[in-house]
């Protein structure tokens, strides 16, 4: 059996505000300690339970917070960016299942550092479905028929995980109290919630279906100001809905549409306050 895993920083345990997920400030290194610990206690419980193939996507910022000389041994891990299909990288067929570890809920939604990629981001839409991070990895994931078995993070990115999947299994390690407070486990009593779930998901792993991506999408991503939709419009095919902030292109089907959420949010980044 071979599992993926997309790990997010937002989402783990004790973490409430910018200065541990921002590489630039005092708690980061603190942070990525205690993501990697984290991440290890679900790769040693899937070992434990029969995978024979654990494959590890870091999925925050620049991607390379894991500390690949403390993470399980018999892993193998993605680390860095620029990569083609960025939180999801390395996804494929092969897997039995995915999980996503260190999730949060999307922009515009009450959590703990709640956002859709970027802050310019308001909501992202798949033929009008609002979706976050999690909402369009988990169709990523579905177009190769992989089901996201286990989602852990914040109360709110599970609450977002259990209305989107059925059957989903779900350990929220901490409860948001506002966007950049929370109530917190333990690393270590997270951890053993992380370990109990996850080998529970791994043996009901076929009896939750992937979630399946419509054809032909249509992307629409309805950003703060127009400024930054104006920035994302430069992406060839993409058009601007008249009266609103929202940029639309038509996709040929969800990975196109992923690629073209990831260049859009990047041009976005460009737009100047001043």
């Amino acid at each position: 059996m071979k599992l993926y895993l997309s790990v997010d920083m937002e989402g783990i345990t004790g973490l409430p505000d910018y200065t541990y997920v921002d590489s630039t400030q005092h708690n980061y290194e603190r942070a990525r300690r205690i993501m990697t610990q984290e991440t290890n206690y679900v790769i040693d419980a899937a070992f434990n339970t029969g995978c024979e193939h654990v494959l590890v996507n870091d999925s925050h910022s620049k991607m390379n917070n894991l500390l690949v000389d403390e993470i399980h041994k018999e892993a193998e891990l993605i680390t860095g960016d620029v990569k083609p299909l960025s939180m999801m990288q390395g996804i494929d067929g092969s897997f039995a299942g995915a999980m996503f570890i260190g999730y949060h809920g999307r922009a515009a939604n009450f959590g703990v550092m709640s956002h859709s990629m970027i802050h310019a981001v308001r909501h992202f839409y798949i033929n009008d479905q609002p979706l976050g991070e999690l909402g369009m990895n988990a169709y990523v994931a579905g177009h190769f028929g992989v089901p996201i078995i286990l989602v852990s993070g914040d109360d709110q990115a599970c609450k977002e995980a259990e209305e989107l999947i059925p059957g989903v299994y779900t350990v929220a390690v901490k409860e948001s109290i506002s966007r950049s407070a929370v109530k917190s486990l333990t690393p270590q009593k997270a951890g053993e919630r992380l370990q109990k779930k996850v080998k529970e998901a791994l043996t009901s792993a076929d009896k939750i279906e992937p979630l399946t991506p419509p054809d032909n999408p249509v992307l629409n991503i309805e950003f703060n100001n127009y400024g930054q939709a104006e920035w994302a419009h430069l992406m060839p095919g993409t058009e601007i809905i008249p009266g609103t902030t929202k940029v639309s292109f038509q996709a040929k089907d969800i990975l196109e549409a992923y690629q073209a959420m990831l260049v859009m949010t990047e041009l976005a980044m460009h737009t100047k306050f001043s």
